[in-house]
């Protein structure tokens, strides 16, 4: 090599950071660059770190400094913060208390339910203690795959209807009252509109299955689970054309003085199509709770006479002696494999006002009182808050910068609850959320991360736009080393909004995990 050669060299070396020189040739990048060059991202903006738990380095950067639409990939900030601030072992505990005695069956008094944020009094809780999940979790209906966990989503209620019974209690002169004050109810979550409370029945939705007709022109067949009195709900879906579009949709909904509702499902479902899920949002979780449970009540031999209205006693009436009913949740390490899993947009977004009202009793702000205690955990942990917006649980109002992200996993991987974390993720073609996502590829079944998507309406157009795409978390390569990553696509035009193009944008983020499962060749 001549000398002007070998200095043309060291000036490049001095202006390319060592390890993107030492790069250059990996099979990451161009795999990497391969996917940023198609036509679809000819508008779009990409962010990528992947951070060597082995070398202790970062071994491949783009724009890792630049914040990012992250959308859900926000759920790891939510339950990191959860799980290191409560504990992966904190248990909710829903209780059911008396405000009388009991004198030869009928209670002299009200039953209160109080509200402690468990976002599971459903049928999620398996035997063994664990909760189950869909891979396309109910709440997001407009997915083809979209369904409910079997069994029936009134379990837990049923259960606390029981221990009511069982103890003795036959009649009720007072009322049945919720007590909700552990933070305010009635928000809607930004991504799928479900009303947040601290009282989560069957994560306050109600399934309605539809099932087209025989032939073009019947009435569609609606299943409805849970069956309550709470919502009537009237059939106006008519069986279309086989190969015909479906377009269902509520209209009409009435509230009645006493809490109930009456909405009507219109629309039409080709005769052909499979059977289709459409969730009904419970506007009034409180009231839901109230009405499921006074009907178990009635139905396990308790009548409840009822009486003025009125709120409920406060909580500080509680006592061992005057309970009469307790449910237990399994362990928060279980909730997070939910939430992480299938992107749970509920539970994530009640997150920060649970962590707020159980760390800091007695706060008027329970929200903000999470966020406080957030940003006290990164403070601590040395992460640079300046790379960081975040206003929400799920993600519908955040940025992050690719390093933030890297370095806040960094940080969980320090925790006693770290590997608890890590199988909570969705497993790159396996399970939840990346079930679909890079199947066949070599890197399927070693690539554990966090989903994101934040999409919107182009009405200029009439399509749409991937505003922020991301994936993060961990990657085992072929070579047996441990990577943390995350990267982000912002910023993808689509002619159509529809689900076969948001998942064509997933696949991308996969892929670009996918690739440093094999791509990065050891020194």
């Amino acid at each position: 090599m001549s000398f002007t050669t070998r200095l043309f060299l060291a000036m490049v070396a001095t202006l390319i950071p060592a390890h993107a020189f030492a790069q250059q040739q990996s099979e990451f990048e161009k795999r990497f660059h391969a996917i940023m060059n198609r036509p679809e991202y000819k508008h779009a903006r990409f962010g990528v770190e992947f951070y060597s738990l082995d070398e202790g380095k970062v071994i491949y950067s783009w724009n890792p400094d630049e914040l990012f639409v992250p959308g859900s990939t926000t759920k790891i900030l939510t339950v990191g913060t959860a799980l290191e601030l409560l504990g992966p072992e904190f248990r909710f505990q829903t209780r059911i208390y008396r405000t009388g005695p009991v004198v030869n069956g009928t209670l002299h008094g009200d039953l209160v339910l109080v509200a402690s944020g468990d976002p599971n009094l459903s049928n999620r809780i398996q035997p063994d203690g664990t909760l189950a999940f869909e891979n396309e979790d109910h709440s997001y209906d407009g997915f083809s795959e979209a369904k409910a966990v079997a069994g029936d989503p009134l379990a837990v209620i049923k259960e606390l209807a029981a221990k009511v019974a069982s103890s003795g209690i036959r009649n009720v002169q007072g009322r049945l009252l919720v007590d909700i004050s552990l933070f305010p109810e009635g928000d809607r979550e930004l991504g799928t509109g479900v009303v947040m409370s601290p009282v989560v029945v069957n994560d306050n939705l109600i399934d309605v299955m539809v099932t087209p007709g025989a032939r073009d022109g019947d009435m569609a067949a609606l299943s409805i689970s849970p069956q309550t009195r709470y919502v009537n709900i009237h059939n106006n879906v008519k069986t279309g054309p086989p190969g015909g579009k479906m377009d269902i949709d509520w209209k009409e909904d009435t509230a009645a003085p006493d809490g109930t509702h009456t909405v009507t499902l219109s629309g039409s479902i080709a005769a052909d199509a499979k059977p289709k899920l459409r969730i009904y949002r419970v506007p009034v979780p409180s009231k839901f709770a109230e009405i499921v449970l006074s009907e178990a009540l009635q139905n396990a031999g308790v009548r409840v006479q009822g009486g003025a209205a009125g709120q409920a006693p406060s909580p500080s009436t509680i006592t061992d002696e005057n309970t009469v009913a307790r449910h237990v949740s399994p362990p928060l390490r279980e909730e997070a494999k939910v939430t992480l899993k299938v992107s749970q947009n509920l539970h994530a977004s009640m997150f920060p006002s649970v962590v707020g009202a159980y760390r800091e009793k007695g706060t008027t702000d329970p929200l903000q009182s999470g966020f406080d205690q957030e940003r006290a955990l990164l403070e601590k942990a040395d992460l640079d808050l300046s790379a960081a917006v975040q206003s929400d649980g799920a993600g519908g109002a955040a940025m992050f910068t690719p390093d933030f992200m890297v370095h806040f996993l960094l940080h969980l991987t320090k925790q006693t609850f770290s590997a608890d974390f890590k199988s909570a993720l969705p497993v790159l073609g396996k399970d939840g959320t990346l079930a679909e996502i890079q199947v066949d590829s070599p890197a399927a079944g070693h690539v554990f991360a966090k989903t994101g998507t934040y999409a919107s309406d182009n009405a200029l157009t009439r399509g749409g736009v991937i505003t922020g795409k991301g994936l993060a978390g961990f990657v085992d390569t072929k070579d047996g080393r441990h990577l943390v990553f995350a990267a982000y696509i912002n910023f993808v035009p689509l002619k159509e909004m529809s689900e076969q193009n948001t998942k064509m944008v997933g696949q991308a983020v996969g892929e670009i995990a996918a690739a440093a499962y094999d791509g990065f060749p050891k020194d």
